[in-house]
């Protein structure tokens, strides 16, 4: 739906913030001569990736995405810095594949995550994200024409009642789950539900009116479950954050802009694990293996502006969480 050129049609969510954290562990890592390298995990339209190149001229950045659109949009965007950015279509948790496209002279300085759904899949009407708009009812964030996903109809048609329940109760923190859950199943006997518009009338009927007054449009929370779902998110999440504290360099940051509560979760949790002590209680003298291998640098979560947020009203959830990697370790916290 949304066209033109890229930096045109996306404001990326705390970018000065996100750039300044970035471009100190890259001047960090490049102290011994080696050429810091940021892997921008959730490419999009590369408007993290555009701010962090141009702020530090001696960095390459990795843009990631799973999405062949926003990559080739991304390149299009990125192109006039030839070999300092290299797109690669893979999911943000594949880091062997990734960190393959690092060169010799390369050091990883940090993995910025701008989690959630992008501008430019929630803009397209045909991806079928949003409830707003009447479209296929896909949700996949690759929904090329090779892709093996499984679509958001396709989904809602096999999934037993107590599957689609727990989706919506977990991943859309939904309290009318068991009757969004039932509506869809006898929806769908009568026939297949396949466009967004079909979703968005169940989920609104099964939805009482006294709650329809707050909270915002009553299918929000059963679109955002059912998305996270399809692309199985929180999994590709919890594998992709310790494998992004493993692979940054002493001196690298992970970055990571989360807009919901189960995300945010994960990225604290990830983060802990890596800044706090293993040590078990009561052992005399702490061992070095069991020393905190990060620490934080944004205490606690981070919020954006009141103006970065009317700029940006896409922003008013985020939460921003960063650590900086002090020793190099081999002690796993997957």
């Amino acid at each position: 739906m949304a066209g033109g050129a890229a930096a045109d049609r996306h404001v990326p969510v705390m970018r000065e913030r996100c750039t300044a954290l970035l471009s100190e562990a890259c001047r960090t890592v490049a102290a011994d001569g080696s050429v810091p390298v940021v892997i921008d995990a959730t490419l999009g339209m590369g408007g993290h990736a555009e701010a962090l190149l141009q702020a530090e001229p001696q960095a390459h950045v990795i843009g990631v995405d799973r999405d062949p659109q926003a990559l080739e949009l991304a390149q299009q965007r990125l192109g006039e810095y030839g070999r300092r950015f290299r797109g690669v279509r893979a999911v943000y948790d594949e880091f062997d594949q990734i960190l393959s496209a690092l060169d010799p002279q390369e050091k990883l300085a940090g993995v910025l995550f701008d989690l959630g759904v992008s501008s430019l899949q929630l803009d397209e009407a045909a991806r079928g994200f949003a409830y707003s708009y009447d479209a296929p009812l896909d949700m996949r964030m690759d929904a090329s024409a090779d892709s093996a996903d499984e679509t958001a109809a396709d989904m809602l048609a096999r999934i037993s009642e107590a599957q689609l329940r727990r989706i919506l109760s977990e991943y859309g923190e939904e309290r009318f789950s068991g009757r969004i859950a039932r509506r869809i199943v006898e929806a769908r006997e009568a026939s297949a539900i396949t466009t967004t518009a079909q979703l968005t009338h169940i989920v609104d009927a099964a939805v009482p009116a006294a709650a329809k007054r707050r909270g915002g449009h009553p299918a929000k929370r059963s679109f955002q479950a059912v998305r996270i779902a399809v692309n199985q998110e929180l999994e590709v999440l919890q594998r992709a954050v310790p494998a992004a504290l493993d692979a940054v360099e002493v001196g690298g940051r992970v970055v990571v802009l989360s807009y919901h509560s189960l995300e945010d979760r994960i990225v604290k949790r990830a983060i802990a694990a890596r800044t706090q002590s293993s040590a078990p209680v009561g052992l005399p003298v702490e061992l070095q293996e069991h020393k905190p291998s990060f620490t934080v640098v944004v205490k606690g979560a981070q919020l954006p502006t009141e103006a970065e947020t009317a700029q940006n009203p896409r922003a008013a959830s985020a939460k921003l969480r960063a650590a900086e990697k002090i020793r190099p370790t081999a002690r796993s916290t997957a």
